[in-house]
């Protein structure tokens, strides 16, 4: 039950445009809302009837409200953006930022590189997509190189080639490397597949035929030929990569709910071609009704700058006009740009709807199915182990080193949605001998397992990429920490090292389990643990590589940039500082004769 006075706080409420946040009782943040009306929108909480079963568990946690009057219902929901973006209330619709969607890079040089990039763009050059997943980015990246014949290796092997490469030979670069193609000739490849990427393949594809015609007037047949076969792969993507309808720049929102599972898609025209395509799986915890849900989600996409292919001229969305005035007046607010909305009720939009729709239906229909048959492995899982219990989550270990150095510790998620890579976590080993893999684990699993306790939360499988020993070391660990709930167990290779020839160890066993090779539990497990490695060793690697890039120098106390470029002048590389004597240190500008001592005894460890 709350615990303030319903009726004396909606009789004194302003019947003004604002924003509402509700608490609990002990001061959390439980859900940000905005209202046209705050006395009627709040007022709505506390019916007597009519509520579903999520509002009301909401309501029973609220402490007190606190309201903001804004001077519109556009700047009421501007603010509200900006404090779930602030908070993230656990009640209120969360948008997964999409910084990891990949992109096509095209370098900054006199010869341009088009390559693949993901995460944050902090390389110069030009940007295009985001694409909607690395097949379509890689697909795309295969179709630009046959077309421009633009280069994909790096500036470090660019720079170093004598000869052409294969790439040359088989017609997917043009040998900028080795002066096959002068510097002018390459950039107007460049320009040629901006215009591509960009949208424009009309105007590209009438200046190709215009260039076949000169070619084929000035007698230079063979370059007329190699245009001709540009045109038709051209025209051969245009017609297999988008949905083309020649106008139109729109985005197009649809929601679905089926068997409880909410699905939202948004589909992206750009020039009239369907350019991005991608669902979104909100959970309701509020018991928002759908068309208010779908408009929060909007907000949250369009005020909080995730639109990575600009704003459309238009929304379309089967909502009243009413229901978007405000979302549509803050756009305009916050990024002065005009954008109309349509309910797509005619001509193209009511086909770009209807798709939109049947996405959405079809995108809740495979969560459903996916989480039916991961259900139903996790179910197989239990037999083969002789659980009690369905696991309702599967936490599996791997530990990841060189020789000792740069170890970490993986931890990957199985539920019933899948992989769940929110879930994932990577731990950096300190205070463990190099190569101590007994010691790493435990570290790593008394790190998480103790969070996990805080929170509640234990999962119902702890997998151990190891044996016998590592067994009893982690049953040891959970015993002390108090943990009985979570099954244990290991999985690891057999003296062949085969994949399918593992054995499965509990806690306490003498013998192993040796499952059937294509038991679906089983492969279950097996693709748990390698999934654990693959993660485990991307961490390694770049610790690794991080710490191999940086000088020893870099790590010298007091030291700074200038003088280490000091340093780096006057001895040419760490291998002579170390052998050269403390009076030799004392001659670089810069170095008295105390940091002198001092950086040699960093050196030598005296």
């Amino acid at each position: 039950m709350t615990q303030f006075d319903i009726p004396a706080f909606l009789s004194t409420l302003t019947q003004r445009a604002g924003v509402y946040r509700m608490f609990a009782n002990d001061g959390e943040l439980l859900y940000v809302g905005k209202a046209k009306n705050l006395r009627n929108r709040v007022s709505s909480y506390f019916r007597a009837r009519g509520l579903n079963s999520k509002t009301v568990a909401l309501v029973n946690r609220i402490h007190h409200i606190e309201v903001t009057v804004t001077a519109s219902e556009a700047e009421a929901l501007l603010l509200e953006q900006t404090l779930i973006k602030q908070h993230r209330p656990q009640y209120n619709i969360l948008l997964k930022d999409d910084k990891s969607y990949p992109y096509l890079h095209l370098s900054d040089h006199p010869y341009p590189l088009l390559a693949y990039r993901r995460g944050k763009r902090r390389k110069s050059g030009r940007y295009f997509g985001p694409y909607p997943n690395a097949t379509a980015v890689r697909e795309a990246l295969n179709y630009l190189q046959r077309l421009f014949l633009l280069r994909n290796c790096e500036d470090s092997y660019f720079n170093n080639r004598s000869r052409p490469c294969l790439q040359y030979e088989i017609r997917r670069c043009s040998g900028p490397c080795v002066g096959k193609i002068s510097e002018e000739a390459y950039q107007d490849s460049v320009r040629q597949a901006i215009l591509f990427l960009e949208g424009k393949g009309q105007q590209l594809l009438k200046e190709l035929q215009q260039n076949m015609i000169n070619a084929s007037q000035a007698l230079e047949f063979e370059k007329a030929a190699d245009l001709r076969d540009q045109i038709d792969l051209l025209r051969q993507v245009q017609e297999k990569q988008f949905v083309d309808s020649g106008q139109g720049d729109a985005d197009v929102w649809a929601l679905t709910d089926w068997q409880n599972v909410l699905c939202i898609h948004r589909l992206v025209f750009r020039q009239g071609r369907l350019v991005g395509s991608k669902s979104y799986y909100p959970d309701n915890r509020s018991g928002e009704a759908e068309a208010d849900l779908l408009i929060s989600y909007m907000a949250q996409f369009y005020l909080s700058g995730h639109a990575q292919e600009g704003l459309p001229r238009e929304i379309i969305a089967d909502t009243g006009e009413e229901s978007l005035e405000a979302l549509l007046e803050a756009i305009r607010i916050s990024q002065a740009k005009r954008v109309t909305h349509s309910r797509g009720q005619r001509g193209q939009n009511r086909k770009w709807l209807h798709m939109a729709q049947e996405n959405a239906r079809t995108g809740a229909q495979n969560w459903v199915s996916g989480q039916q048959n991961n259900q139903r492995k996790l179910e197989l899982v239990a037999d083969l182990l002789g659980l009690d219990e369905v696991p309702g989550r599967i936490e599996c270990f791997d530990i990841s080193h060189s020789l000792g150095e740069a170890t970490y510790a993986s931890c990957v998620v199985f539920g019933a949605p899948g992989l769940m890579k929110d879930r994932y976590r990577r731990f950096s080993i300190r205070g463990v001998t190099g190569g101590d893999d007994y010691a790493a684990l435990e570290q790593a699993v008394r790190r998480h397992f103790t969070r996990l306790q805080e929170q509640n939360d234990l999962p119902g499988l702890l997998l151990i990429d190891g044996g016998k020993g590592q067994i009893s070391r982690i049953r040891t660990l959970l015993d002390e920490m108090n943990i009985h709930s979570v099954a244990l167990f290991g999985i690891s290779k057999g003296e062949t090292r085969k994949s399918g020839w593992e054995f499965l160890w509990e806690a306490g066993a003498t013998a192993p389990i040796m499952p059937d090779a294509h038991d679906e539990g089983f492969r279950l497990l097996q693709w748990v643990r390698d999934e654990a490695h693959r993660f485990a060793i991307t961490g390694h690697r770049k610790a690794r590589a991080k710490s191999r890039s940086q000088s020893g120098i870099e790590s010298l106390a007091g030291v700074g940039p200038k003088r280490r470029r000091e340093l780096l002048l006057h001895f040419g590389s760490l291998k002579n500082m170390r052998g050269a004597p403390k009076e030799e240190l004392e001659k670089v500008p810069g170095i008295s004769k105390k940091l002198a001592e001092q950086i040699f005894i960093q050196l030598h460890g005296e």
